[in-house]
């Protein structure tokens, strides 16, 4: 896959979280679509949550039958790439129940084109004339049980993320924006391509319009390049090890556990992004003091410092604490 991108599309490139696609995207971890990696403890966690959910909600064997890992087309209108960073579920969830029946029946008629045929509840869920109600609904459930509780946390990555992103883009431009986003995705400077390894042989033009790139905590490189929707990239946040915040109890202390203790060297690991101290207390679910007296110590011992943007005090690693953590 080639984009080619101009000069003008940096300036119009932006990025977006995405409250829906991140209920989508733990779903297909529990189906076992995708591995889940340093996120399986949460998916052990939610266990149970998924399997009542997956019994009352029918809606949930239709999207698995829609999902196949090997395929190129998912239908759009179940997951609307968002467009902007501040885009709640429940703006999300609108432009889902706005879906037209025929578009639906159109994008899923497509969707399953190749697949075997759903059967079972799957088939008549799919049928039903009232089926974009239904995975609104099934959506929506799937939100309130799985990642509502959560949101804050994951949130908090995301946003560091963005922050982390923007700013190497409109300082250094695409291929520092790059450079870390995914090993398929490679920036060639000259005739300004972004080349994508592992799909379709296709050649898009952003032609002024920009590119919406979306970090997500469950899902993995995803493209988005159908219209009416914005040209996206969606890719695997930064941060995501450090999600649960201090390790469990049962879990092998490390030398920089042992060192500087497990809750300290847990707030280290996490400031590979940078983070302010509210965004670090919604990820870790610690007390302001708690996670402001982390801070001080790390900071005196020369592993963190404070970075003042705007309003807003953020704390980094210093080259000492990347050293430490072995996470230059």
């Amino acid at each position: 896959m080639r984009i080619e991108v101009s000069s003008g599309d940096i300036a119009a490139s932006r990025f977006a979280i995405s409250p829906l696609g991140e209920t989508l995207a733990a779903l297909r971890l529990f189906a076992g679509i995708r591995t889940a990696g340093p996120l399986l403890p949460w998916v052990h966690r939610h266990r149970d949550r998924y399997e009542a959910l997956r019994r009352a909600q029918p809606g949930i064997a239709a999207l698995r039958a829609l999902d196949h890992p090997r395929h190129g087309y998912h239908a759009d209108f179940v997951q609307p790439p968002p467009d902007g960073v501040g885009l709640t579920f429940a703006d999300q969830l609108a432009v889902v129940r706005r879906t037209s029946l025929d578009r639906a029946r159109d994008e899923i008629g497509r969707n399953l084109d190749g697949l075997p045929p759903p059967t079972g509840v799957a088939a008549r869920f799919l049928a039903a004339d009232d089926v974009v109600d239904r995975f609104a609904e099934t959506i929506d459930a799937t939100w309130q049980a799985l990642i509502a509780p959560d949101w804050p946390r994951l949130r908090a990555i995301l946003e560091r993320d963005v922050i982390y992103r923007a700013g190497r883009l409109t300082t250094y431009g695409w291929s520092s924006a790059l450079a870390d986003l995914d090993a398929r995705l490679h920036w060639d400077p000259e005739p300004g391509t972004i080349t994508v390894d592992g799909f379709s042989p296709q050649r898009h033009r952003l032609g002024g319009r920009g590119l919406l790139l979306v970090p997500t905590v469950f899902g993995v490189l995803s493209l988005h390049l159908e219209p009416p929707w914005p040209y996206a990239i969606g890719y695997r946040a930064r941060g995501v090890a450090g999600l649960f915040g201090p390790p469990a109890a049962d879990r092998a202390a490390d030398g920089l556990d042992r060192l500087i203790g497990p809750t300290r060297a847990a707030v280290l690991r996490a400031l590979a992004v940078p983070a302010t101290t509210s965004q670090l207390v919604a990820q870790f679910g610690l007390a302001l003091g708690t996670i402001g007296g982390q801070l001080a110590v790390l900071r005196d011992a020369g592993l963190v410092r404070r970075v003042r943007t705007g309003r807003e005090v953020r704390y980094e690693r210093t080259a000492l604490g990347d050293a430490l953590s072995a996470d230059p």
